[in-house]
C-alpha cells in the first residue's frame, strides 16, 4: 500500500492526498494498492499544483496493529508532527491511528524519497 504526501507551501505543514484534495491528517489519507495506477496519477495531479504544495511523492506503508502506517521512520515522524513533546503537533490528537504510528516499526529510509535522489558516481 502507498499514500501520497507533500508539504503545503502556505505553512509548510505535511499534507496527504484524499479524494482529489490535500488533507492534514494521515488517518484521512487515501491509500493506494501497490499496483493501482491511480497512485501515480494522483502524484502527477499533486505535482501539477506548484503553488499549493511542494515535494509530492508516494510513500510505502506497512500494516501495524491492524492499521496502515508509513514504513519509514521519517514518514511516521512527518505524519505525527514535531517529536519534541507528545502534546505538540498532530500526535496530540490521539486516537488509534496516532497510537499505531507511534508503535510502528519499519525501514529507516523511504524508498519513495530514495527514488527521487539521482546519484551519480
Amino acid at each position: 500500500m502507498k499514500a501520497l504526501t507533500a508539504n503545503r507551501l502556505s505553512d509548510g505543514d505535511v499534507v496527504f492526498w484524499s479524494a482529489g484534495q490535500w488533507v492534514e491528517r494521515f488517518a484521512d489519507a487515501h491509500l493506494f494498492a501497490d499496483d493501482d495506477p491511480a497512485g501515480p496519477e494522483a502524484e502527477k495531479a499533486g505535482k501539477g499544483q506548484p503553488t499549493v504544495v511542494i515535494d509530492v511523492y508516494l510513500i510505502d506503508l506497512v500494516e501495524s496493529e491492524g492499521i496502515w502506517t508509513p514504513l519509514s521512520y521519517r514518514e511516521r515522524i512527518r505524519a505525527l508532527g514535531p517529536t519534541n513533546h507528545l502534546h505538540h503537533g498532530k500526535q496530540a490528537e490521539g486516537g488509534a491511528v496516532i497510537a499505531a504510528l507511534q508503535q510502528a516499526h519499519g525501514a529507516s529510509r523511504s524508498t519513495g524519497r530514495v527514488n527521487l535522489i539521482k546519484r551519480t558516481k
